[in-house]
């Protein structure tokens, strides 16, 4: 009898150890205190295979139209026609513009660019007073890991924020590890590698509330979802087959 209540405790252990609870589970658990505040909105830097639309527009159009691409005034043109015809921002950060030549894009916002080819346009004498519309054609996020749908993601937006591009993707699955969500980054051609922890509202005043272009989000499986597959569940298994056995063997033989 001893060593079947000893063979149930130890079941009892490995069942318990492999349950998640809610607090492991539930997104911004300390909301009402830390996500409180002023949201901050940045444009990001513009990064080598960007993919961006230029739009030069003056008060008399012909002026301006040996600035422009040729598919520029067509507005039925879909977001993949307009990719084709856009600006490739080369491994050099810079991008070949018409008349004006080549232009560096380092540590430029679109809005920065916009201000930059302007004032080219205008010291150059080549329009008197140019609008210039700069729009990145191919911002995009990858979610890996314990999601609904993962995959690569397009959005049009300036910003969206962690739980939206999460939202893409169809959202965790209930085997996802929500306080080791793992971001990658580059700025610049540095590589930044952050965790965030989704079960508190923390992240929402971190540079890592609003994603930036290129972003990937990876969810890691979590701990029950770990005990219960691969070599771990294997061993746990046949631990839990060999109590039971030996607990049945225990009791027919008294």
């Amino acid at each position: 009898m001893k060593q079947f209540i000893f063979n149930f405790l130890l079941i009892s252990i490995f069942i318990f150890d492999s349950c998640a609870s809610k607090e492991d589970i539930y997104y911004l658990q300390d909301a009402e205190i830390n996500a409180v505040g002023d949201i901050i909105y940045n444009t990001p830097l513009l990064q080598p295979n960007d993919i961006l639309k230029i739009t030069v527009e003056s008060s008399e159009p012909m002026t301006s139209l040996p600035y422009n691409r040729s598919l520029g005034f067509n507005s039925q043109q879909s977001i993949e026609v307009m990719k084709l015809d856009g600006y490739l921002v080369d491994i050099n950060n810079r991008i070949n513009f018409p008349v004006l030549g080549s232009i560096s894009t380092l540590n430029l916002t679109t809005s920065a660019l916009a201000k930059h080819i302007k004032l080219k346009l205008i010291d150059g004498g080549h329009i008197t007073n140019p609008n210039v519309i700069v729009r990145l054609l191919n911002a995009k996020v990858t979610v890996l890991g314990e999601v609904n749908a993962p995959g690569t993601y397009n959005f049009t937006e300036q910003n969206i924020t962690l739980l939206q591009a999460i939202g893409y993707a169809g959202d965790l699955t209930i085997n996802g590890n929500r306080d080791g969500v793992l971001i990658t980054r580059e700025i610049n051609g540095v590589r930044k590698v952050s965790r965030i922890n989704l079960t508190s509202a923390d992240f929402m005043n971190s540079s890592f509330y609003f994603i930036k272009p290129n972003d990937v989000i990876i969810i890691s499986p979590n701990k029950p979802k770990v005990a219960s597959s691969g070599f771990v569940g294997n061993v746990g298994t046949v631990a839990t087959v060999v109590s039971l056995v030996l607990s049945m063997t225990i009791l027919l033989t008294r």
